[in-house]
């Protein structure tokens, strides 16, 4: 098949202007259509910018549409989308920014007299295009759309060209110095990894995992490539490439630039004097402020006029939903359509929902471009709510609430007492360690889980206040930006306080909370030395609490993504009045739509159902306590487990007992099965074969029985800036179990820390953390105390500590399992050994009945001959010759000696065969090190 070029495609690729003649290639395709992609270099005051332009082969004219991306990403970030809608029958043009991709010039952060001046050369271009559709001489009937720097431009691109007829700006921001200096608090975190991926232009910024279009780091992103075959969309593309020139006077006031400062990148000096002053300080300035207002939306607010659809993430600690609040609010008052959207995703990660949306903005383009009026643009406003999870992937569902009309941040507001006498906080040194709420780039999506109880947060004691409300006696659906008066007094030196104010969804047991979205509403207050009076604005979101549940108003002193004064501060904080949380009664929430298997498959469902009763109720009951046994701490019996794929079982037919009081050595070489044994006794692994009991319950996966065993694991991560009993504390709230439970005194007691305690960890030694990490495990006084090479790392005199902590803590008559490569250690401070070897139990027993043993002899040998001469060493072939006598279970070298395990022959046997082996044995007895006989016992394998 072949495809005819259109006459405008055949004529510009012959008027190159500036370099080379392109060429043009075409891939057949009959479903879906095939779009024409054409890639030039534009030249614009000076600037070369790489563009791609997409049409379909419909006829006459159509719309056009700019599709600008993600800061740090390119125009091939938005290729998909650009396809689909030039199927729709849209000419469309994609560009890379200034100072992104293989596009030239520095960034200027949407700079009017640059970024925004590209974008009307932009429209100029399309203007002159045979295909696209023309209001009038000069005026192409256009869109603009883009996500995060894309958004910003499209709003931008409207407010200075008039020639802009609608818009559909995602996830973005309107006043850029409100986003990163939120209440005059400087947003850090994000601000540098906006400046490092400027450093790095092309490598780009991604919302969480990267779902929706446009915002950068797409495969490929700044390559400047031209490439033509099967797009990711599907459908073939044809391909042409040349350079053009787009002519326009001048940016105004343009001269000499001033020096820049080192290391900037692509950034123009001014901004990247900008970041590095304000990051210096901390905080920013008014000369800062000043110049991103200036290159904002919201400076040309009253000037956007056409319809827009305003998409944002509830998932946004970079943009929040104030910021498309005030897009809005500002926008209809201008007399323009709006229709704002917000999804369940946004920078900090969450479902994007980019087939959604942008099916959404193909619509709304199709209305206020096509001028189709039968075009369904959506309600006036939506948001995502999380429905639950989809089981057969594991991502949350959503559903939809609308409303015919936006409701704003404040609609339908409910009163929430909160309770708490005024409570004193610090500021600590240097603003370390920060709590954390929305961590940039390492989110992982979980912000868009909030509403199932998942998350991530961590305030510090003592750098926070709390103040709860009673529990809910049914369920609060908050929509909108809750607020609080609080009175804040000061020691700082200026009389200054900055402050992160937060609302927890608190469960019923009062220690579960969930911080929704992961958001956080910084705030500085000034003049605060004799106490000052302030509002407090929280995050907007949309959460529901559940009955039960309770709120929580925490302000705390620090923020991990944000700055904090490095001076040490106390701050009081007293509330004022109730929290006000707005609710938007004015919402209807659909129903999620339910998986084709809820409603298809409910007969089969019930049979399988049926079937699973009736053959697996012996197999998955757990077994019945044995009485017998409750006594005993672990009784392990024909205990068997091979892996998925495995040639050979990792444990096979191991069987043992422990007694309380004893302190059991796991001995084996590596590969022995001891790891594997130890996860089944843990209940994270099932065996395929036998049964665990501990105290005669059977351990499954979260047996309650489990709770009377304790586990040291190798490397046990604490937080190093708190001290060793706040680590302990931490830790043992974290497991829900009353704090009188802990017995934290006595496992210190045994542990011996002393007045490290109160350290902070980070001072610790190697030996130390081992022993909080002990201690940590002894919390709540274990029965069962499970140690997985626990002297790792330490030197002689530690591993002695560690060997009489051991000791003392099995002396009050609980039990002790370690695993351990120490052999001499096993056998100084352990009562009892089990040995395996390639799975299977070798032996077990006391440690003086398995040294001691009488079928293990030590034979010396004589290093040299009656005359002086020295000896060769025992050759390899005679070593095993003397293992496979009759008789004889196994012979290995050790520095000693030979060691030979006696099975069946008797010593006075022995010494007949070595000698007719002309073996120079200078004497035969029973050995008496652990080493020696492990050694023996596994045929002389390596620990």
């Amino acid at each position: 098949m072949r495809l005819r070029l259109p006459r405008w495609a055949a004529v510009t690729a012959a008027l190159t202007v500036l370099a080379g003649a392109g060429t043009w290639t075409a891939v057949a395709s009959d479903d879906p259509p095939p779009v024409h992609r054409a890639d030039r270099t534009l030249d614009v005051d000076g600037v070369r910018l790489d563009t791609s332009y997409f049409t379909g082969d419909d006829d006459g004219r159509r719309p056009a549409v700019l599709l600008g991306h993600g800061f740090g990403g390119s125009k091939d970030d938005v290729r998909a989308q650009a396809e689909g809608l030039a199927r729709e029958g849209y000419a469309v043009l994609t560009w890379s920014a200034r100072g992104f991709g293989a596009s030239t010039g520095e960034i200027g952060l949407n700079d009017p007299e640059h970024e925004v001046r590209d974008v009307s050369r932009l429209i100029d271009w399309l203007a002159d295009r045979p295909e696209v559709l023309l209001d009038k001489a000069g005026d192409p009937r256009v869109g603009v759309s883009g996500a995060s720097y894309g958004g910003a431009i499209s709003l931008l691109a409207a407010g200075h060209d008039p020639r802009v007829d609608a818009i559909a700006p995602r996830i973005t921001y309107w006043n850029l110095a409100d986003a990163l200096f939120p209440d005059g608090v400087f947003k850090k975190l994000w601000a540098g990894i906006f400046f490092s991926a400027g450093n790095g232009a092309g490598e780009g910024i991604r919302p969480g995992a990267g779902d929706g279009p446009g915002t950068g780091d797409a495969p490929g992103a700044g390559d400047g490539s031209a490439t033509g075959g099967a797009s990711a969309g599907g459908g073939a593309t044809d391909t042409a490439t040349d350079t053009a020139t787009v002519t326009g006077k001048a940016p105004a006031g343009s001269g000499s630039a001033p020096a820049k400062p080192p290391a900037c990148g692509r950034f123009t000096a001014e901004l990247c004097s900008l970041y590095q002053r304000v990051a210096v300080a901390g905080k920013p300035d008014g000369a800062a402020r000043a110049l991103l207002e200036a290159r904002s939306p919201s400076a040309v607010g009253d000037r956007i006029k056409v319809p827009a659809l305003l998409v944002q993430g509830q998932s946004d600690s970079l943009f929040t939903l104030a910021q498309s609040d005030a897009m809005a609010r500002t926008l209809a008052a201008n007399g323009a359509p709006v229709a704002v959207d917000w999804t369940s995703g946004g920078h900090d990660g969450g479902d994007q929902e980019a087939e959604r949306v942008e099916r959404r903005v193909g619509a709304w383009f199709d209305r206020w471009l096509k001028k189709d009026a039968s075009a369904d643009t959506g309600p006036a406003f939506r948001v995502s709510r999380t429905g639950g999870v989809d089981s057969t992937n594991g991502r949350a569902t959503t559903r939809a609430a609308t409303a015919d009309r936006y409701p704003g941040l404040a609609s339908g507001t409910t009163d929430v007492p909160l309770g708490g006498a005024p409570r004193t906080f610090a500021n600590p040194p240097g603003g370390a360690p920060p709590a954390v709420s929305a961590v940039p780039g390492l989110g992982g999506g979980l912000s868009g889980l909030s509403s199932l109880g998942v998350g991530l947060s961590l305030d510090f004691p003592g750098q926070h206040a709390r103040f709860d409300a009673k529990p809910q006696t049914g369920a609060l659906r908050i929509t909108g930006a809750p607020t609080v008066r609080v009175k804040v007094t000061s020691t700082a030196a200026d009389g200054s306080a900055v402050l992160f104010a937060k609302a927890y969804d608190v469960g019923p047991d009062g220690r579960q909370q969930v911080l929704p979205a992961q958001l956080v509403a910084p705030v500085r207050v000034e003049d605060a030395r004799n106490g000052r009076s302030v509002t407090l604005t929280l995050p907007a979101i949309d959460h529901e609490v559940e009955a039960g549940h309770r709120l929580r108003l925490v302000v705390a002193a620090t923020d991990l993504g944000y700055a904090s004064p490095a001076a040490p501060a106390a701050y009081t904080v007293a509330v004022e009045g109730p929290l006000t949380v707005p609710t938007a009664p004015g919402l209807t929430t659909r129903a999620a739509a339910l998986p084709w298997w809820v409603w298809g498959l409910p007969l089969i469902g019930l049979a399988v159902a049926a079937v699973l009763l009736l053959t697996a109720r012996r197999r998955t009951a757990a077994p019945a306590p044995d009485p017998e046994l409750a006594a005993v701490p672990l009784v392990i019996t024909g205990l068997s487990k091979k892996y998925k794929g495995g040639e050979r079982y990792s444990v096979k037919d191991l069987s043992f007992r422990v007694e309380q009081g004893q302190v059991l050595g796991l001995l084996g070489p590596n590969g022995a099965g001891k790891t594997t044994t130890l996860r089944m006794l843990m209940g994270l692994i099932a065996p395929d074969e036998g049964e665990i009991r501990v105290f005669g319950q059977a351990i499954r996966p979260g047996a309650p029985v489990l709770s009377r065993v304790g586990a040291f694991v190798e490397g046990a991560g604490f937080l190093p800036h708190l001290s060793g009993r706040e680590n302990l504390d931490l830790y043992w709230k974290a497991t829900g179990r009353p704090a009188g439970d802990a017995h934290v005194d006595e496992a210190l007691r045994i542990a011996n820390l002393g007045g490290a305690l109160e350290r902070a960890v980070r001072t610790y030694s190697q030996g130390m953390r081992q022993r909080l990490a002990l201690a940590q495990a002894m919390l709540g006084l274990p029965d069962l105390l499970i140690l997985d090479e626990p002297t790792n790392g330490l030197d002689p005199p530690q591993i002695r500590e560690m060997r009489e902590v051991m000791i003392r803590y099995a002396a009050g008559g609980r039990t002790v399992i370690v695993s351990s490569h120490l052999l001499a250690e096993v056998e100084q401070s352990c009562t009892h050994l089990v040995v395996m070897d390639r799975g299977q139990l070798v032996q077990a027993g006391p440690v003086a009945e398995i040294t001691g043993s009488g079928d293990t002899l030590l034979v010396t040998l004589a290093e040299r001959t009656p005359d002086g001469a020295p000896l060769p060493v025992l050759p390899d072939a005679l070593v095993e010759k003397i293992g496979a006598l009759p008789g004889v279970g196994s012979a290995a070298r050790t520095d000693a000696g030979l060691l030979v395990r006696l099975d069946g022959a008797d010593a006075t046997a022995l010494i007949g065969e070595l000698v007719r082996l002309d073996v120079p044995l200078t004497g035969v007895g029973p050995h008496r090190r652990l080493e020696d006989a492990f050694l023996t016992l596994i045929g002389g394998g390596a620990a």
